[in-house]
């Protein structure tokens, strides 16, 4: 949305963020039908796919952007944060209880809520003024068509493809998460209603694809059934058409329940190892690199603009700053390269080392040369600069490429060059 904005502001549009707004659409919309279509065939690839490597990566997601980032704010803020964090820990780690029954996250969240008014935490910003009412989702197909029939409209697909596929695989790992958590639910239905649902975000102005949300064997542990599901989406439901939502940001800050999140991201990893068999916990492992790397390249990037600011304006991204990382014997290039579509490289990383585990060598070829297509797609490791950020180029990534396919040859020659150990 923001180079579309970008590009409208360049070409002198009258209303630019209106045209972004636009774009976003257009992308929910391609994103619902990625995500509509890939019901019809996720779940041979779920079958293909050892459950190491669908976990693994739904564990790297969950050690980096979920718990670290929480983990952070908790210690920067810590008398909210790690009292918070004492109270998850003896109800779910500890398996103990409140007397009376009182859930163990409410009480978390009221706690956090009091510790952070005192501490000078909340309220968060200046008491809002909108009004609270009732508003009904208004129909937005006619901005959806004009985004469909735009002139740049093609240009934007560079981006909706692999986010849609990404956001793809995200609902085949979580829906294998809670099938290793003792709930089993069809993909076709899983992925059709969430495509559906998409579809119908966007006919109603929202850019932002829904998923199946990661998570499931944590809320589980605390307690949560079909019911919780119900009442989440009623109680989401009343707050987006009651405007109340403002109010409640104002006076409930992250830091409350923030506890309960870095939970979620503990039981998620957890469950990586404690689902797979011993001998696969190298996969697992494998499985979680490129998601820590990925938020790397994230905290990296994120250093340098911080590094500028308030002062000249921030110089662009470009391998300048390649030299200035390798004199730290940092080699961020190969960072930047596993940041683009991480999700693919740590599935196949992880699912080629099970094969290779198990002494399947056929498997682990077929899987490195999966690596070497998708590479050659630009859907893995290809990206561009940008004046503040490195970004999926989709254009062929030839080294990469060439890399895995020769890791396909060395597994298939393993049966005739090496002997057991």
């Amino acid at each position: 949305m923001l180079p579309a904005k970008m590009a409208a502001e360049a070409s002198g549009a009258e209303n630019p963020e209106h045209i972004a707004w636009q774009a976003g659409l257009f992308a929910c919309f391609g994103s619902g039908l990625i995500e509509l279509g890939g019901a019809f065939v996720a779940e041979k690839l779920r079958q293909a796919t050892p459950r190491a490597a669908l976990l693994s990566t739904l564990a790297g997601i969950a050690l980096t952007f979920i718990s670290l980032g929480f983990l952070f704010r908790a210690y920067a803020h810590p008398v909210v944060g790690l009292v918070t964090l004492a109270v998850i820990l003896l109800v779910y780690f500890g398996r103990l209880r409140f007397r009376g029954n009182l859930p163990g996250g409410l009480v978390a969240v009221v706690l956090g809520v009091l510790l952070s008014w005192s501490m000078g935490i909340a309220p968060v910003g200046p008491l809002p003024d909108n009004s609270l009412g009732m508003y009904l989702p208004i129909p937005v197909a006619g901005d959806l068509f004009q985004a469909l029939v735009a002139k740049d409209s093609l240009s934007y697909l560079s981006v909706i493809v692999p986010m849609g596929l990404f956001n793809l695989i995200g609902s085949l790992q979580n829906i294998e998460s809670a099938e290793a958590a003792g709930d089993s639910y069809p993909t076709r239905s899983s992925l059709a209603a969430n495509g559906l649902g998409t579809l119908a975000a966007s006919l109603f102005g929202s850019c932002f694809p829904t998923t199946i949300y990661i998570g499931h064997p944590g809320w589980k542990a605390m307690g949560a059934r079909s019911g919780y599901s119900i009442l989440n989406g009623v109680f989401i439901t009343v707050i987006c058409l009651t405007g109340s939502l403002s109010y409640i940001a104002w006076a409930v800050p992250i830091d409350a329940g923030m506890a309960i999140v870095l939970w979620i991201g503990i039981v998620i990893a957890a469950q990586a190892f404690q689902e797979t068999p011993k001998s696969h916990a190298p996969a697992v492992v494998m499985g979680l690199l490129p998601g820590i790397a990925a938020w790397g390249a994230f905290m990296a990037k994120s250093g340098v603009r911080a590094a500028d600011y308030g002062g000249e304006p921030m110089p662009a991204f470009s391998e300048s700053m390649l030299a200035r990382f390798q004199q730290a014997d940092i080699w961020i290039e190969g960072t930047f390269a596993l940041e683009q579509g991480f999700i693919f490289t740590a599935m196949i990383l992880a699912a080629l080392t099970v094969s290779v585990i198990e002494r399947e060598f056929i498997k682990a070829a077929l899987w490195s040369a999966s690596a070497s297509l998708l590479s050659a797609s630009g859907l893995m490791h290809s990206y561009r600069w940008t004046p503040a950020d490195t970004v999926l180029s989709l254009t062929p990534a030839w080294e990469w490429a060439l890399a895995y396919l020769l890791m396909s040859l060395v597994f298939l020659s393993a049966k005739w060059l090496l002997v057991e150990d």
